[in-house]
């Protein structure tokens, strides 16, 4: 029987995605809110909340195990901004020539792990 992934590695994961989105959105229309702003920045508050061990200190997921799960986000958090950004005109296909994967990858490590 397969282990379960830990509650904390599942909440990471969708706040991941939400940053993405977000990050997307902002890359693609070439502007940002102060909701946005403080949406990303409370995302990362929260990741970073559930990622601390409180006991023993350091975190659950290393940068290794971030990255990963930034990269399985990236193609969800995608399509779902496709829906958002510019009123849901463009496929998740056609933002992706315009956003920089590795770019945007190295964005959301960087804010994860200030």
């Amino acid at each position: 029987m397969a282990q379960e992934e830990p509650l904390t590695i599942q909440n990471s994961k969708f706040k991941i995605k939400d940053i993405f989105r977000r990050l997307i959105k902002q890359k693609v229309e070439k502007r940002s809110t102060r909701s946005w702003d403080v949406s990303i920045e409370n995302t990362v508050r929260e990741i970073n909340k559930i990622n601390k061990r409180r006991k023993s200190g350091g975190f659950y997921l290393n940068q290794a195990e971030l990255m990963d799960i930034l990269e399985q986000g990236y193609q969800v958090a995608l399509k779902r901004a496709a829906l958002e950004a510019f009123e849901g005109r463009y496929e998740a296909q056609e933002l992706a020539t315009i956003v920089d994967q590795q770019q945007t990858l190295a964005e959301a490590l960087k804010l994860i792990q200030q």
